[in-house]
């Protein structure tokens, strides 16, 4: 049995379990972001039945009009230049008067989550009817990699006993089964931005998105895909500095007064910088990324972790030459551990008082996480090399998912020692425990397990 064959088989006893549909709701910037990552099918039928197929979803608008310019659909086989549109509900068109407006006139393609039905137009100021394509909340969800629910109880599941029962090279065949799919996974999201940006901007991405941790990681991801590494690259390390933080909205033009002094010059310099380019790189005020600081420790500052992707930008043609070597990725880790900045060096934030000791930009385990959930995925032939990598101290999501699985995180301690084996653990957490909304009573999971053997390639 291979570990998708048991998705399937429990996928259709929950559904029919269950009966039960979490109301959808979503962020509309984090579905653009998914949206202009390529996470979505490229392939769709509009409203009256034609045939979109999505060449390219544009580029990020920053002033008035719709959410993407530039982009490029064919319909119905004919190709189409222009602007995009997508909006949470299709009478967003109207409700936020999108008719009534010229900066809309060229939209090319309307895309919703909820819509109104057949009897709803699209319609410009012109009176031009525009395709509109429905993206289903079971689409966006798997889009979002996200389950039903947020989060399991972490007390032992129903899935304890015939755990503890299997041979252990069946729960370690198991195991590996979940991290290979976790891995494949994420390869696909990567290589689905590739295929539409190039494997440079979807490896700054995934940096960015790495360096965001996990209160940040939306936020710097729209940075990375608003200031592409390409065109981003086009100016001077000290003006790529300036834009990437005054497009982040971290720059102000008093920020130097309230400032250490010996911090003063350096910021009233990047903001000067950023002044010459505010025009062609400022996002409004409701566009801006909703930065979180709040119980961040300072090495995990946002604006400390954008210094890091500045550095990472002013070497990328070689980071990038390098994330293609085969692993464990020696060249690139020490590339990019060795990233220094000499304001940085020193300051955990744009205002913080100066250190005596320099502070690494990128330390150990982002580093690691970084390999673990980008390089490695894309490299799976060399499984070896993957399995060979230590984890590190579980943290709180493995540790549930310990609880959950095994009864406590002493019990799962044979499981924990590698990094695949933690990935595994979160990937069966969220396939199974947070799709069951029955609290174990009607989990098809461990019945299943009961049955599990080991796939040929395991033999």
């Amino acid at each position: 049995m291979t570990y998708q064959r048991l998705l399937e088989i429990t996928a259709s006893q929950t559904s029919i379990l269950s009966g039960e549909v979490r109301p959808a709701t979503f962020d509309e910037i984090e579905i653009q972001s998914h949206w202009f990552a390529g996470h979505f099918s490229r392939d769709h039928l509009a409203n009256h039945g034609q045939k979109i197929s999505i060449v390219s979803p544009g580029e990020w608008n920053r002033g008035a009009g719709p959410d993407f310019l530039n982009a490029t659909v064919e319909i119905d086989g004919e190709t189409h230049h222009g602007p995009i549109e997508l909006d949470l509900d299709s009478r967003n068109w109207d409700l936020h008067g999108h008719n009534r407006s010229e900066f809309f006139n060229d939209v090319i393609l309307h895309i919703v989550l909820h819509d109104s039905g057949p009897t709803f137009f699209t319609r410009t100021l012109k009176n031009r009817d525009v395709p509109r394509i429905i993206l289903s909340p079971e689409e966006v969800n798997a889009a979002l990699g996200r389950p039903r629910l947020t989060q399991a109880l972490a007390r032992p599941g129903l899935c304890l006993t015939p755990l503890a029962e299997m041979p252990e090279e069946k729960v370690s065949s198991l195991l590996k089964e979940s991290a290979l799919h976790r891995a494949r996974l994420k390869a696909t999201r990567f290589e689905q931005t590739a295929h539409l940006h190039s494997f440079s901007q979807a490896l700054w991405e995934s940096l960015a998105d790495a360096l965001g941790f996990s209160a940040n990681r939306l936020p710097m991801r729209l940075l990375a895909q608003r200031l592409p590494v390409k065109k981003l690259n086009q100016h001077t390390p000290e003006d790529r500095e300036a834009i990437l933080f005054g497009t982040a909205g971290f720059l102000s033009p008093t920020l130097h007064e309230t400032a250490p002094p010996e911090s003063q010059e350096w910021l009233e310099d990047l903001w000067t910088r950023w002044w010459k380019h505010r025009l062609d790189y400022e996002f409004p005020a409701d566009r801006t990324p909703a930065w979180s600081t709040r119980a961040t420790r300072p090495g995990n500052h946002p604006q400390r972790r954008l210094a890091a992707l500045a550095a990472a930008a002013a070497q990328w043609n070689s980071l990038s030459s390098l994330a293609r070597q085969a692993p464990p990725f020696t060249n690139f880790s020490k590339a990019l551990s060795e990233l220094n900045e000499p304001f940085w060096d020193h300051h955990h934030t744009l205002q913080s008082k100066r250190t005596e000791k320099p502070i690494k930009l990128i330390g150990k385990s982002r580093l690691e996480e970084f390999l673990i959930n980008t390089l490695h995925p894309l490299n799976l032939e060399d499984w070896n090399s993957f399995a060979k990598v230590r984890a590190s101290a579980p943290n709180q999501k493995v540790k549930r998912c310990c609880e959950r699985l095994f009864g406590s995180l002493p019990l799962a301690k044979p499981h924990l020692k590698f990094a695949w084996q933690h990935q595994a653990l979160l990937q069966i957490y969220q396939d199974f425990c947070l799709e069951d909304l029955s609290d174990c009573a009607d989990c098809p999971f461990p019945q299943q397990l009961a049955q599990w053997k080991p796939s040929p390639s395991h033999d």
